[in-house]
């Protein structure tokens, strides 16, 4: 097991409510030109998890399971910052109280963290019950290797990843690789320690070709050539390691989004696929 500065971690409450979905404008324009009236960001969303493919959905930017903010922007700000996937998450107010989740994800723009609960539970939530995480991962570092930065991740849940170092490289199991001609909306964002930036998907046939046309949420993802240590930007060598954590969308310059969970300037860091890498398997939901 790679030696990380966990035990050194603080671990602190972060809350927020089930945010009701929101609409300005009853129309989203394709990237084709078309209006659209679908689902999107908020709620609960009963009938897409973790682990279901995040492609050919009837909606835009879906987000899996419960998506949660809070009304005052500096709270909200401390909630997308300090929360990291896998955290254990549960409800504390409403029919739903008691109930156990994970984060899975965090969503820039609207800023939602985004919980895995059971369905069992989900039929018995409702929109602004308050839902609890014990934030714990930021601040992770790996002992022997200070010049990766790792970030938003539970440091159980990283401990699983099954990483193994060969050669002076890590070498991580993942679901696809994405080149960085690829990464779109989010690309130029200051910090990637929240939020989620998108793989473009106008073009079918590159989204074919790297086998991101069977991305499914929480799928375990490389993205080449990018360095998310101060921001997102295309540096030639870096590689960075990220969760899918909302749907494809039908807007120009979206697409799957990825919160980032592991980067490097220098190409230590490679990817192995298999058909399991991804936080549902990890966190057995």
């Amino acid at each position: 097991m790679l030696k990380t500065n966990q035990y050194k971690l603080v671990m602190q409450s972060v809350q927020g409510k089930v945010h009701h979905p929101v609409s300005k404008y009853p129309y989203r324009i394709s990237y084709l030109g078309e209006p659209r009236v679908l689902p999107a960001t908020g709620g609960i969303t009963y009938n897409v998890k973790v682990g279901d493919p995040a492609m050919g959905w009837v909606g835009d930017h879906v987000e899996p399971g419960v998506s949660i903010r809070n009304d005052n922007d500096g709270e909200n700000g401390g909630l997308n910052l300090l929360s990291c996937i896998g955290n254990v998450a549960k409800v504390v107010s409403g029919d739903a109280k008691g109930a156990l989740g994970y984060v899975t994800g965090k969503h820039g723009g609207v800023e939602h963290v985004l919980v895995y609960f059971k369905e069992e539970d989900l039929e018995n939530m409702s929109v602004d019950d308050k839902i609890l995480i014990k934030a714990w991962g930021q601040g992770l570092e790996l002992v022997d290797y200070p010049q990766v930065k790792i970030m938003n991740i539970d440091p159980e849940l990283f401990n699983k990843l099954g990483i193994r170092e060969e050669n002076g490289k890590l070498i991580i199991p993942i679901a696809a690789e994405a080149p960085a001609y690829l990464m779109g909306s989010g690309t130029g964002a200051v910090s990637a320690y929240s939020g989620d930036y998108d793989i473009m998907t106008s073009d079918s046939e590159a989204i074919k070709e790297y086998g991101l046309d069977k991305l499914r949420f929480g799928d375990i993802v490389l993205l080449r050539d990018h360095d998310n240590g101060f921001g997102r930007t295309y540096l030639k060598g870096a590689v960075t390691i990220g969760v899918v954590i909302h749907s494809d969308c039908i807007k120009a310059g979206h697409g799957p989004g990825i919160t980032s969970i592991m980067t490097c300037k220098e190409p230590i860091i490679e990817g192995i696929k298999t058909d399991k890498a991804n936080i549902a398997d990890y966190l057995g939901i």
